[in-house]
């Protein structure tokens, strides 16, 4: 498909409310952006959709075993996924059969055949900067690295050393460049140093600049993940705050956020946003309301700036597969200066 190069001045859309449904639609443009259009005459857009934390062990491993289906978990919300051109999660759990637990009850290991429902569900990248990456040990993250390279899924967050966890994910979505950087400020159980193999990238900040300065040289938008926050804890905290906006004014277009397993703001800020939670989008968790549903952060890009972001929230099954639950209500967007 040929393109053209046209310039056109455009100025700040209105936020947009949808009163029919429980999202929250912000329009954004920039003031000034070379244009580029299809042969049809349409801007040139990308659609990614972001979740929250995927865990394919314990509950949902059995569930998956006792069914023999590695498509079971996304079964009623793989449609939605498939809308998007790019979908990103945080992998919550290993994916192994080799590996010894490190010494937690809450440590998570899924069935290698797992890493074949993700793709199936058409993820393309997730984080593997989290506690629970080695939570059997440097075998089974080695394990994780290698399944998902060899089914297509990119990694962030995770290399097999110091300098490949901080390498950025690069996909380019209908010639837009996207670089997605991933950190955790949890330590894994297990790992005791910065530059263990196979290693995590943890959440310095002054790190994560020099990252995103790397990656902007290579792609147009850079996106950043945190494994971050407090379990549980439905709003976010001053240090998040303050390291969500560091990470825009540095250059990073968005921010999302995950590991207290519920669902926290929404923000923009300084033209980037901020997602601190999307909570749980697999995870066998049905203790609290809020830890019963997620949400799904859905984001149009027009030649390489923001042009929608929409949050929809999702439920969960008895058996938690994840569905889209229209009547429950998406945090509406906060604009912050």
């Amino acid at each position: 498909m040929s393109c053209v190069a046209v310039v056109s001045f455009l100025t700040l859309a209105l936020t947009i409310i949808d009163p029919n449904i429980n999202r929250a639609v912000f329009s954004v443009a920039p003031a000034q952006t070379a244009i580029v259009t299809t042969s049809e005459g349409l801007p040139a857009t990308a659609s990614l959709l972001f979740v929250g934390d995927i865990m394919l062990s314990r509950g949902i491993g059995n569930i998956m075993h006792k069914r023999e289906d590695v498509d079971y978990p996304f079964a009623l919300i793989t449609e939605q996924i498939r809308t998007a051109d790019l979908a990103f999660a945080n992998l919550e759990s290993p994916i192994s059969d080799r590996g010894t637990n490190m010494g937690s009850i809450y440590s998570f290991r899924a069935d290698p055949q797992a890493v074949q429902g993700l793709k199936n569900a058409d993820f393309d990248v997730v984080s593997t900067a989290n506690n629970h990456a080695w939570d059997y040990g440097g075998d089974a993250y080695t394990d994780t690295l290698a399944l998902l390279d060899s089914v297509g899924i990119g990694h962030a967050g995770g290399g097999m050393d110091h300098a490949g966890a901080h390498t950025p994910v690069i996909r380019t979505v209908n010639g837009t460049r996207f670089a997605f950087l991933g950190y955790t400020n949890l330590i894994p159980r297990g790992v005791t140093t910065v530059d263990a193999h196979p290693a995590v990238a943890f959440l310095d900040i002054e790190a994560v600049k020099q990252d995103i300065a790397a990656a902007k040289q290579a792609a147009d938008v850079v996106i950043v993940s945190y494994h971050w926050g407090e379990e549980y804890k439905t709003a976010h905290n001053a240090w998040q705050e303050d390291i969500a906006h560091q990470t825009i004014d540095a250059g990073a277009a968005l921010v999302i956020g995950h590991h207290p397993h519920v669902v926290e703001e929404v923000e923009q800020y300084h033209g980037g946003y901020i997602a601190y939670s999307l909570g749980n989008f697999v995870f066998d968790q049905n203790f609290s309301a809020d830890t019963h549903h997620g949400l799904m952060l859905s984001v149009v890009f027009e030649n390489g700036a923001v042009k929608t972001v929409t949050p929809t929230m999702v439920d969960f099954t008895d058996t938690f597969q994840p569905y889209v639950n229209e009547s429950l209500s998406a945090p509406t967007i906060i604009e912050v200066s």
